[in-house]
């Protein structure tokens, strides 16, 4: 085994397994895909630690998160193979790459355009033929391969992104860290028959997504 492929299966064993995350299919899925293979070549090193890894090099933070927070986002979204699911906020196509293994098709959103670009590059060198990456702002989602069953923030929200849940399929579903209370929890959103019902699913903390920010409160 490579010096990689060991601390991918001590991520799995040590990070998410320990988190509660049980499905098969997306251990599976977390112990095929190379997380390295999504972080800049100076940061390697980093890529199966149990953090926020900031893979941004231009001005604003993008982040793949936590191994363990992605593992229970995407069981909680029990994405099923035939379904159509949209990653938001997707940095360089970690997650992306983890749902193309679950799923009928994927599409991604990265509002770093620099960004959006290594995640296709990295999807092609990972032979994922059933995901793509758009350069777009997080609040738009992209209703052109719209509805979706899932929708999966790479990231936390400080406000409801309305525009998203308006591209959910009837029966389709919303996971992600809502950060507009304290603590900040990660939420499931289920769209049925035009109407959305929030539960939270468990506390988590992730860094929150460009354009999801609370509008900052205005001072005298």
């Amino acid at each position: 085994m490579s010096g990689f492929s060991t601390a991918r299966q001590k991520m799995v064993d040590g990070q998410v397994r320990t988190n509660d995350v049980t499905d098969r299919r997306v251990l599976d899925a977390m112990l095929t895909v190379p997380r390295e293979a999504f972080v800049p070549a100076g940061r390697q090193a980093l890529a199966y630690l149990d953090l926020d890894l900031d893979v941004s090099e231009g001005t604003a933070k993008r982040f793949l998160i936590k191994p363990a927070l992605t593992g229970k986002l995407l069981q909680a979204a029990e994405i099923g193979e035939g379904d159509n699911v949209l990653v938001v906020g997707c940095a360089t196509g970690y997650l992306a790459a983890l749902a193309a293994k679950l799923a009928r098709q994927v599409t991604a959103t990265e509002c770093d355009s620099a960004l959006a670009a290594k995640a296709g590059d990295a999807f092609t060198a990972q032979g994922l033929a059933n995901v793509a990456c758009k350069a777009a702002a997080c609040t738009d989602g992209d209703p052109a391969a719209a509805p979706y069953d899932v929708i999966v923030l790479n990231g936390a929200a400080e406000v409801l992104p309305e525009a998203l849940l308006g591209q959910l399929k009837d029966g389709g579903r919303l996971v992600g860290v809502s950060a507009e209370s304290r603590p900040p929890r990660a939420m499931i959103v289920t769209r049925t028959h035009g109407e959305f019902g929030h539960r939270a699913l468990f506390d988590a903390a992730a860094p929150v997504l460009p354009g999801l920010e609370r509008a900052a409160a205005f001072v005298f």
